[in-house]
């Protein structure tokens, strides 16, 4: 294309209905998906278009329109699971069977027809984008089938009722990619400097201009499935981050004036813990603060999931089991998963009933988290107590005897008591004796229960008694010198951070811990079998504690 005239890209009719764009790193393909999904948003409302932003690749491509909420945005990834990529893939799905049920209604064959049918319901046209698309094909399992399977049928069927596919990709060659068939219905390409043998996939065998681009920015777009005659060259237009920002500022500002922002925006931030502090279950329960009764089998979230679905959550039921472990290295998230639990729990028992928690802390004293279970039992209300462990051995004798108080009067009514344990390995104290199964002390042995078999009788006996342990240990090594096999069975909830494939496979019964990468869990219940995958919450900000406690303190002594 020359300086006078532009080259446009034409979705909808006929056979245009999808899009493959490759290139090379720096070829200019991240400015292309900017400058499409700005111009876009300028020419067409929410109501009209709604994106789908998938990036798996590492970097923060996508995060603007999540830092200026682009009011046409429904979900935005960035660093994506194949997991949640795979999510947004099922919803699609369930669009396109909720529309073509919409359509039989109304006796119509698309959207156009639907529009004319019912003019106060612009039904919005949906552009699904996903870049680094061959993720979803990187490993031959349940993801990869799935994706592979919604795909097709996305790009086969979405034609008719407003949902079309733009694939991104660096290169489309190896074996970890969609199956021909179904590239071969996506009748836009847009290729940019790329290899050889790239050049002949993303047009098509004949068509090998591809090889010819030299320049950054440099493209052929073409509408014709590949064919030669189908080439357009033209330059990719530059959208500095300043101007599109400005756009992008404009356009939130007048959906919210014109009142057209419809829907929440789901955003998966793959490149960080998740924040507790934009968690919707904890700030629902935190909102029903302070409860007129304790709750008898608190409910608690550890962290976002990484598919669109309700977080991952525990309920601390009176029944044996119901105590968690959580193992690995990732301290900061470890502390982030039991402040979260904390502070859900601290909205669930009413201080006059008795309801406290204990927190055994074993940071060091140089530990840059240090000082959070201080500041956080100082901050929250209700009976909080944290013991250093040259005192542990005091608060388990405690616990221990009321365990054995309730166990002997039958007082299954009692208010809930919540022991937590951080750092397992900085507590010498309840280390087992090398001869110790975890059966505790027997029956009529006069010897004074040491710290270790106290807690072994705290995580046997309590939780029936509502007397729940929740504990991190930073290697299931480590846990398994503290803790006997048969003791660990008390943990019927588990968390498990990166680890070996053995370690993982003894923790959780599977090895998938070991495939864990950064800011990622694995939540295993006990009762429910299954692994479930989640991002950990990082610790609370001290400005976000601060409103909360002060939130709760001031209802509490109202």
């Amino acid at each position: 294309a020359g300086a006078t005239k532009l080259q446009d890209l034409h979705l909808g009719s006929g056979t245009s209905q999808h899009v493959l764009i490759a290139g090379k790193t720096g070829s200019g393909k991240s400015s292309f998906l900017h400058t499409l999904i700005t111009n876009i948003s300028l020419y067409y409302g929410p109501d009209q278009v709604e994106f789908y932003l998938i990036d798996f690749k590492k970097g923060v491509e996508f995060k603007t329109y999540v830092t200026n909420r682009l009011p046409h945005a429904r979900v935005v990834a960035i660093e994506s699971d194949r997991e949640f990529g795979l999510s947004v893939l099922e919803r699609l799905d369930e669009m396109l069977s909720e529309r073509g049920n919409l359509f039989r209604q109304h006796h119509v064959q698309d959207v156009a027809g639907y529009r004319d049918a019912m003019p106060e319901d612009p039904l919005p046209r949906v552009l699904l984008i996903i870049d680094e698309f061959q993720e979803f094909f990187v490993e031959d399992d349940r993801v990869h089938q799935q994706s592979s399977l919604l795909l097709d049928r996305l790009i086969r069927q979405g034609r008719a009722f407003g949902i079309h596919v733009l694939l991104g990709s660096q290169t489309l060659g190896g074996a970890y990619s969609l199956a021909r068939s179904t590239l071969g219905q996506v009748g836009v390409r847009v290729a940019l400097q790329c290899s050889e043998s790239d050049a002949h996939l993303i047009l098509s065998e004949e068509n090998t201009a591809a090889r010819l681009l030299t320049r950054p920015g440099e493209a052929i777009y073409n509408d014709a499935n590949g064919l030669l005659e189908g080439n357009h060259p033209f330059q990719i237009a530059w959208l500095d981050e300043e101007a599109r920002d400005q756009r992008l500022g404009v356009l939130r500002d007048k959906a919210v004036a014109d009142g057209l922002v419809s829907g929440e925006m789901v955003v998966f931030e793959g490149n960080k813990p998740a924040d507790v502090t934009t968690s919707r279950p904890l700030a629902a329960c935190l909102a029903k603060a302070p409860v007129a009764d304790s709750v008898k089998a608190p409910l608690c979230w550890v962290g976002e999931a990484v598919q669109i679905k309700a977080s991952p959550e525990l309920r601390f039921r009176r029944q044996s089991g119901t105590n968690l472990v959580v193992v690995g290295q990732q301290q900061e998230e470890a502390l982030g998963v039991l402040q979260a639990i904390t502070i859900a729990l601290a909205g669930q028992l009413n201080p006059s009933q008795g309801g406290r928690i204990v927190i055994c802390d074993g940071s060091a004293e140089d530990d840059p988290f240090g000082e959070a279970w201080s500041r956080l039992a100082d901050e929250l209300p209700g009976e909080m107590e944290v013991v250093r462990p040259r005192k542990v051995a005091e608060a388990l004798g405690s616990l221990s005897a009321e365990v054995l108080r309730r166990d002997q009067e039958d007082d299954e009514s009692a208010p809930s008591v919540f022991l937590i344990v951080h750092d397992l390995g900085r507590f010498r104290d309840v280390r087992r004796d090398e001869d110790d199964y975890g059966f505790g002390s027997g029956f009529g042995d006069d010897t004074p229960a040491s710290p270790a078999q106290q807690l072994v009788s705290i995580l046997r006996d309590g939780p029936a008694l509502g007397v729940h342990t929740l504990c991190w240990c930073d290697s299931y090594n480590n846990l398994n010198r503290w803790l006997s096999p048969q003791t660990l069975r008390e943990f019927e909830m588990r968390v498990a951070f990166q680890m070996s494939a053995s370690d993982s496979s003894n923790l959780i019964d599977s090895a998938d811990a070991s495939r864990l990468g950064n800011h990622r869990a694995l939540l295993y219940l006990g009762e429910q079998g299954g692994v479930e995958k989640f991002r950990p919450f990082a610790p609370p900000t001290e400005e976000w504690l601060l409103d909360v406690a002060g939130r709760l303190r001031g209802t509490a002594t109202a």
